[in-house]
C-alpha cells in the first residue's frame, strides 16, 4: 500500500465518525523505524475518534496496522488532542 492509499483509507474510516470531516487533517511524520501519521481533527470530535476507553481508536489502529505498507518500515497512528 503506498502513502496515498493510506492516507484514503485512513479519511474514510475517521470522517463518518466526526461532525466536523472537513476539519480530519492527517500529516505524515518519517522516522527511521515508522511511517507515523499524526491525524488531528475538530476539539468537539477527539471523543469521538477516541471513544470510550479508547475503543474506537484501537479499532482504528488495527485495521491500519494490519494492512502491508511498502517497504521495512511499519505504520503507526497518532491522534492528536
Amino acid at each position: 500500500m503506498t502513502d496515498t492509499e493510506m492516507r484514503e483509507l485512513i479519511k474514510t474510516i475517521v470522517e463518518p465518525l466526526v461532525s466536523h470531516p472537513d476539519e480530519v487533517e492527517l500529516d505524515l511524520k518519517e522516522t527511521d523505524d515508522f511511517h507515523e501519521y499524526m491525524l488531528s481533527v475538530h476539539p468537539d470530535d477527539v471523543g469521538r475518534v477516541i471513544g470510550k476507553r479508547g475503543r474506537i481508536a484501537k479499532a482504528i489502529r488495527s485495521i491500519v496496522y494490519s494492512i502491508q505498507f511498502d517497504g521495512p518500515k511499519r505504520v503507526r497512528l497518532t491522534i492528536v488532542d
